[in-house]
């Protein structure tokens, strides 16, 4: 059964406990989404304040994809360029699918979701991620249509001795 999305739910206790769970199980099962396993869920609870933070100032809007069961599964954060000769892109952050999920389909619905909600926001044309070198992810946002346009080789240091590339891909929306 696919997810069902929700662009800019009510954020509440179980909305944010359940975005911070996928977040650690996400990190914890080696997905690039800012940390390195294992994590501490106090660190990634920080990184998730300063999300909703930007939500509430009106500059991200938050994606979540629920499971049959009503969990939260997926989420993507879309956030607003304030430069303003930049205003006709936003950024797709924290692009997550938990770990039990994955496989069925959830990560290409999230993308073409994402895709959906920011052709709805005014003056959007495109949208623009990074992601981490190294973990194949870079070919699966390729297969959704995003295209490889930058990247800084080893700027990511995920370990000592372990550097990756950070590559940025564009998704024009027309």
């Amino acid at each position: 059964m696919p997810l069902t999305f929700t662009l800019d739910p009510p954020v509440d206790t179980a909305l944010r406990d359940g975005i911070l769970t996928l977040w650690v199980d996400v990190s914890d099962a080696d997905g690039a989404v800012g940390f390195v396993p294992p994590v501490n869920p106090d660190d990634v609870r920080a990184e998730l304040v300063r999300h909703l933070v930007s939500m509430a100032e009106g500059r991200t809007r938050l994606l979540v994809g629920r499971d049959e069961q009503g969990a939260v599964a997926a989420t993507a954060f879309l956030t607003y360029n304030t430069h303003q000769l930049m205003r006709h892109w936003v950024w797709l952050y924290t692009v997550m699918v938990h770990p039990r999920h994955q496989g069925k389909g959830y990560g290409r619905g999230l993308m073409h979701a994402a895709a959906d909600a920011a052709r709805g926001f005014d003056g959007i044309e495109a949208i623009r991620l990074t992601c981490r070198g190294g973990t194949g992810v870079d070919d699966f946002y390729a297969s959704c249509g995003y295209k490889e346009v930058g990247r800084v080789p080893d700027a990511i240091r995920v370990a000592p001795g372990d550097d990756r590339d950070d590559i940025t891909m564009l998704l024009p929306l027309y």
